[in-house]
């Protein structure tokens, strides 16, 4: 065998074998605690950035119809549920702030992404579905939080009407039902939704008659037979008078009734947002 084939041929001991591993996908197997906080404190901050739009003038807003009511009434102070008719009406002007809010934050987040090609902010990051979820809702009931203490805060400077709760424990589980229940909605909406009208037509032809019409300005109890089942059938109705519960100590439903019944519909409501997320309905391609 001749020198050049000799050396031609490599030497086992000097070869090197390089192995290039794929790249791992990252995979987080508990809350994304970091992740969760980041996408909550963005959509606060989206709000937050206009703030004098989106907390102070609904609370003007909604503190205009107390205005009204009582400056209409003039000299007349008739009781409902055996209170004045501006305590009566202020804890269920409050709540249908906080959840008109609610639902306007929640039904924005996904839908402005789809719309503007930024959805990929929502579905890229390292989030599970439970966590976006859980992030937008609790960013809309911040905002309605915000409203309904906005709203309380004028309406207790405001003379002639009593605002100081008389169970704090009704007032806080029911308003954040309220606010959960309209954040699961939007949510809902924002994916179902391809264009801001639509999420407009929900808002105006949905949540705001249902709220409207939910007792807030009345008492149930006046009503038909007819009126009265279907003022019962509408879920707003047990979160405006549970909340309202909490500040007269009177209400014209069963409290506990109304809590378990809220609760269950805000479960309901949540598989269901969580299931079309992790469908990706409307959301991927």
């Amino acid at each position: 065998m001749s020198s050049n084939q000799t050396s031609s041929q490599p030497k086992s001991n000097d070869a090197t074998v390089e192995v290039q591993a794929e790249p791992a996908e990252r995979q987080i197997h508990t809350v994304n605690w970091i992740g969760l906080k980041t996408l909550y404190l963005k959509e606060v901050r989206r709000f937050m950035k206009v703030q004098l739009q989106t907390i102070w003038a609904p609370a003007i807003t909604t503190l205009l119809y107390l205005i009204i009511f009582t400056v209409a009434l003039g000299g007349v102070k008739p009781s409902v549920l055996g209170v004045p008719f501006a305590d009566f009406i202020a804890p269920g002007l409050i709540i249908m702030g906080m959840m008109q809010n609610s639902f306007a934050n929640s039904s924005f987040s996904l839908l402005v992404g789809k719309i503007q090609g930024t959805i990929v902010d929502y579905l890229m990051p390292p989030l599970s579905n439970l966590e976006l979820l859980v992030a937008m809702v609790g960013a809309a009931v911040t905002r309605a939080i915000l409203v309904g203490f906005a709203v309380w805060l004028a309406m207790a400077f405001w003379p002639g009407v009593n605002v100081t709760p008389a169970h704090y424990g009704a007032m806080i589980w029911f308003g954040l039902m309220g606010s959960i229940l309209l954040a699961l909605i939007g949510v809902i909406t924002s994916i179902w939704a391809e264009k801001f009208d639509h999420a407009a037509a929900i808002a105006n032809f949905v949540v705001a008659p249902a709220a409207l019409l939910s007792g807030t300005f009345y008492s149930v109890d006046k009503l038909s037979p007819v009126f009265n089942a279907i003022s019962h059938a509408n879920p707003f109705f047990y979160a405006i008078s549970g909340f309202r519960y909490g500040f007269i100590g009177t209400a014209d439903s069963p409290v506990l009734f109304g809590g378990l019944l809220l609760l269950g519909i805000n479960l309901a409501l949540g598989v269901i947002a969580y299931a079309l997320l992790r469908s990706g309905w409307k959301l991927r391609s």
